[in-house]
């Protein structure tokens, strides 16, 4: 077989198994076959599918591990402290595909454990959402979030056949402020069912609230399995 060929080959198995993985037909913890049995299934020396699984492994997209095999890597996420992202877009970097579901939504009046969440009075009327963000089809992120109806009335019966909550209001309203609190907990009994983790498994909870010149925009609470997540701030020194 000569060079060319070789090549070929090479990124041919290459880009099938990428599309495995991209695709959620080898999910996040799959056993890869083992380097002989996808030689003998490509019909090639097992130089070639060795320098295939380095590739995926250096790309991030598989683990090695010793005397174990290889496996499919967790999705991990990396997002700017400072930046207000969504949550597709994030996900689709990972070159994974996305989809998300609503779980609940209603309108109902803020009480007192909503006044430290949004800068609203009680009796303002919020909307109150979660839905829960996949990538190739398993838990990414679950959301859970207020929207107050004085600053964002449309929320009140909002769109979200298409945009997920994040993003129709990046498309609705421009905001002008945002804080982040970021901090790691245990999963509750309700979060651990909707991310499909253990019990008082380590999470990365990043809670955001959002201002526009009207006012209080929104407080959301993205909650992401401790080992998918990673935050990134790109910061300078302050001129002296």
């Amino acid at each position: 077989m000569g060079k060319t060929s070789d090549a070929t080959l090479h990124q041919r198995i290459l880009s099938e198994i990428e599309q495995k993985i991209t695709s959620g037909d080898w999910p996040p913890g799959h056993r890869m076959p083992f380097e002989l049995d996808l030689a003998e299934h490509y019909g090639c020396s097992r130089m070639t599918v060795n320098k295939v699984m380095t590739q995926l492994a250096k790309a991030g997209l598989i683990e090695r591990r010793k005397k174990s095999g290889s496996f499919v890597s967790q999705p991990r996420s990396q997002s700017a402290v400072l930046e207000i992202h969504d949550i597709e877009t994030e996900v689709r970097a990972l070159g994974l595909e996305y989809a998300y579901e609503i779980g609940s939504f209603s309108v109902r009046r803020a009480i007192e454990g909503d006044l430290a969440k949004l800068d609203v009075s009680p009796g303002d009327q919020l909307a109150e959402v979660s839905c829960l963000h996949r990538a190739a089809m398993r838990p990414f992120c679950l959301e859970q979030r207020l929207i107050n109806l004085k600053t964002v009335p449309a929320a009140a019966k909002p769109d979200f056949s298409q945009l997920s909550p994040g993003a129709w209001l990046l498309k609705v309203i421009p905001w002008s402020a945002a804080e982040h609190r970021i901090f790691a907990t245990g999963a509750s009994v309700d979060v651990a069912r909707c991310l499909e983790i253990a019990r008082n498994e380590a999470c990365l909870v990043v809670e955001r609230r959002t201002w526009s010149h009207s006012g209080a925009v929104t407080y959301v609470r993205f909650t992401y399995p401790g080992d998918r997540h990673a935050l990134v701030a790109r910061f300078a020194p302050v001129p002296q």
